[in-house]
């Protein structure tokens, strides 16, 4: 499964980044793999939001299931063909 990724540029001062670099050559990494472990390790403990859906929603997942159940549902190969047969 793909995630969707973000590029993050961070201005430091020189002799801050030399402290990084060193750190992260005791370890055997790069610096943008030693900064990324370094945020991993701060929102180790953060959890996600969890949210519940809503009736409507819930009721549209019900319906979607059963159909999926009874064999109602069509497979879709190509869904451009699909669209513009509908």
């Amino acid at each position: 499964m793909a995630s969707n990724t973000v590029q993050l540029r961070v201005t430091l001062p020189s002799e801050l980044q030399a402290y990084l670099q060193t750190k992260a050559n005791r370890f055997g990494l790069n610096m943008s793999a030693y900064v990324k472990n370094l945020i991993i390790n701060d929102v180790r403990d953060v959890h996600y939001p969890v949210f519940k859906a809503s009736d409507e929603v819930e009721k549209a997942y019900n319906e979607a299931k059963e159909a999926e159940k009874s064999g109602e549902l069509i497979p879709v190969d190509n869904l451009d063909e699909f669209f513009k047969q509908l």
